[in-house]
């Protein structure tokens, strides 16, 4: 069969890459991943967190926001900055986890 060039006015659609492997899944979640970078104490900006974590800013944002939601976490302006306080004696949302408080998570990875 011969091979028709494009059709005039319309780009020749280019053959999609391979899709990369899979880097793989980790153990933890993004929103504990987020919890890790904030609770290290030298208050990085979000989008430092989200470079560190490989997320994007506007999904730290939202991490922060479920967090500040559930109690475990309370953002305080501080010029252009935001400073965080956490309440690290919070069960775990997951009823497997819930005996287990957030101190008890940040001392077994932090």
């Amino acid at each position: 069969m011969p091979i028709r060039p494009p059709r005039r006015g319309r780009p020749a659609r280019a053959a999609l890459p391979p899709a990369p492997p899979r880097s793989g899944w980790t153990f933890l979640s993004n929103h504990a991943h987020v919890l890790l970078c904030l609770t290290r104490g030298d208050a990085p900006r979000l989008r430092d967190v989200a470079a560190r974590v490989g997320i994007t800013e506007r999904a730290v944002q939202t991490i922060v926001r479920d967090l500040e939601r559930e109690g475990i976490l309370a953002r305080r302006r501080d010029g252009r900055r935001n400073e965080y306080t956490f309440d690290l004696d919070r069960p775990l949302r997951h009823p497997l986890e819930a005996h287990r408080s957030v101190r008890a998570l940040l001392d077994l990875v932090g």
